[in-house]
């Protein structure tokens, strides 16, 4: 797996660019830190990175109260401490109680992984910087055991990040960095036929009109997703609508959009459009 590279998968289509980031993190042995948009398939490129090599993918979602130990390994106290006062059994062995996170499975793996570290940013912010040294050296150790876990086989590292704050520098340093741009028309059209190959091509013009003129409503504060067009597609040709109607009415603007402001400021757009203003 080394010396393959990527070229995306039957179910992921990627521009030349996110193809090249993706296969020069790999060649230098760097974490990939993807930013985009939600919807710009930042997730699902670890997926299909993990598909195409048929390699094992670990996923570390991170919440705001994560913590970096949490991907390393858990120590369950709790348990032991219970186990010592009511489970009968012998506590003297530590290990028993410590589980590997995300991280250290990816390093105790037999076989190279992917490691999708997932919304980064929704950490606190000491959180990449105390990651460093781990994914830099590929080794952590266990205080309560004294064992050191090393990777047998370095992971391919993908982090993604909605740029809800700015990440430190000393990270961002030991990243190969790609911007996820959403998708233009060509690109979209891609996409679409992966989900929907049979698809006609006059619902195709309709739908991608209509889903572009919607984005580009400067009223709409969340702007519908590639995601949503794919399952708004869906909904279409459950429904038969006649395709005239598509752009003229958005019809299930719901699945499109999903706030109140925004299906209002649809609404309002498409009277004035239909006035001519």
């Amino acid at each position: 797996m080394n010396h393959q590279t990527f070229q995306g998968s039957e179910t992921y289509v990627a521009s030349q660019e996110l193809l090249s980031a993706v296969n020069i993190s790999m060649a230098l042995e760097k974490p990939l830190l993807i930013k985009g948009e939600p919807g710009t398939g930042k997730t699902e490129l670890a997926k299909s990175i993990a598909e195409a090599f048929g390699a094992k993918l670990l996923i570390w979602s991170i919440k705001s109260t994560t913590k970096a130990q949490d991907g390393l390994y858990v120590y369950d106290v709790v348990q032991r401490l219970y186990d010592s006062q009511f489970g009968g059994k012998a506590v003297d062995n530590i290990e028993q109680y410590v589980h590997l996170g995300q991280v250290g499975e990816a390093f105790e793996s037999e076989e190279r992984c992917v490691l999708l570290i997932d919304e980064i940013d929704k950490a606190d912010l000491e959180f990449p910087n105390d990651l460093l040294w781990e994914l830099d050296q590929m080794e952590f150790t266990i205080p309560q055991t004294g064992k050191t876990i090393r990777a047998k086989h370095r992971p391919i590292i993908i982090i993604t990040s909605n740029a809800e704050k700015e990440l430190p520098d000393a990270f961002l340093r030991r990243c190969i960095f790609h911007y996820i741009s959403f998708p233009d028309e060509e690109l979209m059209r891609r996409i679409i036929s992966v989900h929907y190959p049979k698809l006609e091509q006059d619902l195709i013009d309709q739908t991608i009109a209509a889903f572009y003129w919607v984005r580009s409503l400067p009223a709409v504060q969340k702007k519908p997703s590639t995601s949503e067009l794919i399952d708004w597609i869906r909904a279409l040709t459950y429904s038969g609508i006649p395709y005239s109607d598509i752009l003229r009415k958005i019809p299930f603007a719901g699945v499109l959009l999903k706030k109140n402001e925004d299906l209002d400021a649809l609404e309002a757009a498409k009277a004035r459009r239909d006035r001519g203003y």
